[in-house]
């Protein structure tokens, strides 16, 4: 038994990939699923749509390898955040569709509760931005708007989960009700410093205690899946939030060591150590990950349109066939000729943290052709990644010496040359960019022995190529200079009855 198989749900697909003892990969499925607009600014998914997914991924990546359930010691799951479901306790059906992490529809009650000085409160306990983003205020939303939900929450008839806590509930039907420190520390309900369930931010929000899963270690047997789904019961034993898991499987088990995730969205990690830095200037404190020996803490920037831009030049504007298409298009051209792409579609998140924000293209002239707007709307995942990077600095004190790329958009060469470009520090591109995967892959493997520690971990991690500055510093502070301009003409731009 010297597999791993990590199930790594996203925001638009359903992954599964099989890692042997050496942390390669053995088999890999992908299935993605719809993406629910009700209405402008408001995102959902079909909770059973992204079950069917992520069964059907598992099960084809194990036929691809030609690996038996029996040869699978553990099972790993990794997931898209804060998205939330509600579903019935003894059916296991979702009362409503998932309310996606880049949802915006709460907006208007996190005003509400920040004018009440309940930001501050959050902040404190949770190391969270009062912000739309996050569980707490959609699990509200959900128990005000569907007829009956807080009765039944009360009477203990329904379940809350971040998308981890309703996998584990289909996988071992409905026997298990867990999460993990890294995904609730996501919800805006779970105070990072006592590692407990807040009861006066629970109580302020009016969710019932009875909703709330069990939070036991990032690394350890849950329960075993049921026999039907893969022909044999496979423990699972391993769970963490994407961007925390991804943190793990680059190895930055170190403070001051940081990685970026070029996803869906683009969210770069500091890891902190044992002890949680204050959330300052506009950087999140959260859990990296629960192990047996303690927690450990990260400061995290959370940018909510990466990759999604670049789907959006393909489904929105129809300039590219393929996403892969982007960085040929892109490369066509020297430069975005001074057009700036801000692709706030559902707000900014750090540093900014504005939900009215919306998507601008400026700087346009007559000469401006798609390419342009290829290589801006690259430029634009780098320039986002800076902002961030500059207020870590400045909050923790520590001055990046290189930072650490992977997800799907981390294959763009193009890309992560701008990113070191823009930063002025290496961008460094592993061998291996399924590092969310691989992340629970490792720590389910840790829970059932096939690593012993860290250390042995990390003497997997290799380097595939490194990607050095080129730029001179006045032309990288000239353009972005120009970006911080464009941002400002994106702010503040919906209305609050428009959400």
């Amino acid at each position: 038994m010297s597999y791993i198989l990590a199930l790594d749900q996203g925001t638009s697909s359903s992954r599964a990939l099989l890692f042997d003892i050496e942390g390669r990969i053995r088999g890999f499925a992908q299935r993605e699923f719809r993406q629910i607009y009700p209405r402008p600014g408001w995102v959902e998914h079909d909770p059973e749509e992204i079950w069917d997914s992520q069964r059907e991924a598992a099960q084809e990546a194990l036929r691809a390898a030609r690996i038996a359930p029996s040869e699978v010691a553990a099972i790993g799951i990794t997931n898209q955040r804060e998205t939330t479901i509600l579903w019935e306790r003894t059916t296991g059906r979702p009362i409503h569709h998932a309310i996606v992490w880049q949802c915006r529809r709460t907006a208007p009650l996190c005003e509400d509760l920040r004018r009440e000085g309940f930001d501050r409160v959050i902040l404190e306990r949770t190391g969270l931005v009062l912000d739309a983003y996050f569980s707490g205020t959609k699990i509200r939303w959900l128990l005000d708007h569907v007829p009956g939900a807080r009765e039944r929450a009360r009477r203990g008839e329904l379940c809350f989960g971040t998308v981890d806590t309703w996998l584990i509930w289909k996988l071992t039907g409905g026997r298990v009700h867990v999460t993990d420190p890294s995904n609730a520390s996501r919800t805006m309900l779970y105070n990072i410093h006592t590692c407990a369930w807040d009861e006066e931010i629970r109580q302020r929000l009016d969710i019932p205690r009875e909703l709330l899963p069990e939070v036991r270690a990032s690394s350890e047997v849950y329960g075993e899946t049921e026999r039907a789904i893969f022909g044999a019961p496979i423990p699972i034993a391993g769970n963490a939030g994407d961007q925390q898991a991804a943190l793990f499987g680059q190895a930055c088990f170190h403070p001051g060591m940081a990685k970026a995730t070029y996803g869906t969205g683009c969210f770069v990690l500091l890891q902190t150590g044992s002890t949680p830095a204050p959330a300052r200037h506009g950087i999140l404190t959260t859990i990296a990950v629960g192990l047996r020996e303690g927690v450990r803490y990260a400061l995290e920037g959370s940018i909510f349109i990466a990759g999604a831009a670049v789907q959006w030049l393909r489904d929105g504007l129809g300039i590219i066939r393929s996403t892969d298409e982007v960085e040929e298009l892109a490369r066509t051209v020297p430069s975005s000729e001074g057009v700036y792409v801000v692709p706030a579609f559902v707000g900014l998140g750090a540093p900014y943290w504005d939900m009215y924000a919306r998507g601008a293209i400026l700087g346009i002239t007559r000469s401006t052709h798609r390419a342009h707007l290829a290589r801006a709307t690259l430029e634009a995942i780098a320039f986002q990644v800076r902002d961030v990077i500059e207020a870590m600095e400045e909050r923790s004190g520590i001055a990046l010496q290189e930072l650490r790329a992977d997800g799907g958009a981390a294959r763009n060469d193009l890309l992560l040359q701008i990113q070191a470009d823009l930063l002025g520090r290496p961008v460094v591109r592993p061998a291996i960019t399924e590092t969310t995967a691989l992340g629970a892959a490792y720590l389910a493997g840790l829970a059932v022995g096939i690593w012993r520690n860290t250390e042995e971990i990390a003497r997997h991690w290799q380097m595939e190529r490194r990607f050095l500055p080129q730029m001179p510093a006045d032309e990288r502070e000239a353009l972005y200079r120009g970006w911080k301009r464009a941002v400002e003409r994106a702010r503040a731009w919906a209305e609050r009855e428009g959400m």
